[in-house]
């Protein structure tokens, strides 16, 4: 490019270039980018300028060239599709006329912060450095999808505004950072999109507001994070996508606010979590879904469930806070999917391992009342049996009530109304206790119940008192059968 061609603020920026130096047309700290379309020709610098800086611009020996820019008004397209350029860039402070091209570009490090731009296209492109978006506003999609950056993607407090609602405001998905993406209070409006994306280091999106209304506001499903994925404080008007997504540390949802009315509004099937915090915030306004998620540490308070869940599948090593069984229970009779045992098991796992198994024993007991529901009509009565006599097994004290609740009956009433002996000659001295027993335990003889003979309503009462020890004797063997099993 001809140096003649130049205006008097394209010329500062030209020759500052193979210096390093910084350019500043900024009139105050406080000044509002929003208004650069405002800004005159003494501040306005074509982007063609720029792309001849970058692409083969001046050098200085002993010099190293750098472009840096701020509070400039950039008129026309920078257009750096496939180039390569070996100078850090800083345009920051800076209003863009349009949406810069960088599709498939090979730049050094890259600063766009404090800028409003309409947009951005930067698939494919790999930064050798850092990538700065810090308070940047963009008013159409970002486009990043399968972009490399060596170092750290920092968009603290960014706003990112799709210009089509059938288009992502953020698109992250397939990218590669060798650190951390760092975007505490982003704003969107719109779809994020991270799915498929490795991240060497953490997410921290800490206090982000996310907005889509019945769609997703963050799809990051297949996403891989070595670190932590930081989402304490955020705001969801939307639901998140995590299907499938391996975060090696904690995700900490603390203090969120999630919502999405009547539909899913945290999704994570099969994802592998090392710790999920969903604490100290109201509770989910949406469905959770932790359908076949792996999780080495559920942090899950009661009061943040919401109404409606999907566990099925969900397998966890430890469950905190501790929580009584009967907390814990109102959680399972949410699930969308009905009876789940597996959810009843591992709820039974994290009470052993911590020693509750008084905990232990209510939920698998809750697990057998759940399941009746299920039977047909001859199972739940059966089932209704079993819970009145030893409550399945888990309260055997119960049958002892029963047993001398029966025993007593018995033994006042044979002892008032002898009941005759069969063989009068050889029966033995009658007693009404052990009577009573014989009837009671169908094992077990005394030589009472062969040797004697009730009438009448005291031959029926002798009937049901067989009866009842049978199925006494039943439930507590299925009672003592769960036991030895258990143990």
């Amino acid at each position: 490019m001809e140096i003649d061609n130049l205006t008097p603020a394209e010329l500062r920026v030209w020759r500052a270039f193979p210096r390093g130096e910084s350019v500043n047309f900024r009139t105050a700290d406080d000044e509002d980018v929003a208004h650069g379309a405002e800004w005159g020709r003494e501040r306005s610098v074509r982007a063609v300028v720029l792309r001849s800086l970058l692409l083969n611009g001046p050098r200085e020996d002993g010099e190293i060239p750098a472009l840096k820019l701020s509070g400039a008004r950039i008129t026309g397209v920078l257009d750096l599709r496939y180039g390569t350029s070996d100078h850090a860039v800083r345009l920051s402070h800076c209003s863009f006329e349009d949406a810069p091209l960088l599709y498939g570009a090979r730049l050094r490090q890259l600063n766009l912060s404090w800028s409003v731009l309409p947009g951005l296209t930067a698939a494919t492109m790999r930064v050798e450095g850092v990538l700065r978006m810090t308070d940047c506003r963009f008013h159409g999609p970002v486009r990043l999808g399968g972009a490399e950056i060596a170092g750290a993607l920092f968009m603290e407090r960014g706003e990112f505004t799709a210009s089509d609602t059938d288009e992502p405001a953020l698109q992250l998905n397939q990218v590669t950072l060798g650190d951390d993406l760092w975007a505490p209070g982003l704003r969107a409006h719109g779809e994020v999109r991270l799915n498929g994306a490795t991240v060497a280091g953490s997410i921290n999106l800490t206090d982000a507001r996310l907005s889509h209304p019945g769609e997703i506001v963050l799809d990051a499903q297949t996403l891989a994070v070595e670190g932590d994925v930081h989402l304490r404080g955020v705001r969801t008007l939307g639901w998140i996508g995590l299907r499938g997504a391996r975060v090696s540390g904690r995700l900490d949802l603390s203090y969120a606010h999630l919502s999405n009315p009547g539909d899913g509004v945290l999704r994570a099937s099969s994802s592998t979590i090392g710790e999920l915090w969903l604490r100290k915030g109201p509770p989910v306004d949406g469905i959770l879904n932790l359908r076949r998620a792996q999780i080495e540490e559920l942090f899950l308070e009661a009061d943040a469930v919401p109404a409606r869940v999907l566990l099925n599948g969900l397998v966890y090593a430890s469950l905190s806070p501790h929580e009584p069984a009967a907390r814990r229970l109102a959680m399972l009779d949410r699930d969308d999917e009905g009876y789940v045992p597996h959810a009843y098991e591992q709820l039974t796992a994290a009470y052993l391992r911590i020693g509750d198994d008084r905990a232990a024993r209510l939920v698998q007991l809750a697990k057998q009342r759940r399941h009746r529901t299920t039977l047909p009509w001859y199972g739940r009565l059966w089932g209704h049996v079993q819970d009145a006599t030893v409550g399945y097994g888990f309260r055997p004290l119960r049958a002892c009530v029963w047993l001398l609740s029966l025993l007593a009956i018995g033994s006042v009433t044979y002892a008032l109304h002898h009941p005759r002996p069969l063989k009068p000659s050889e029966a033995p001295d009658f007693d009404p206790v052990f009577y009573t027993l014989d009837l009671l335990l169908p094992v077990i003889s005394f030589g009472q119940e062969s040797a004697f003979a009730p009438g009448g309503p005291y031959q029926t009462l002798s009937y049901a008192l067989v009866i009842a020890g049978w199925i006494l004797a039943t439930t507590v063997f299925a009672g003592v059968s769960r036991t030895v099993s258990r143990q």
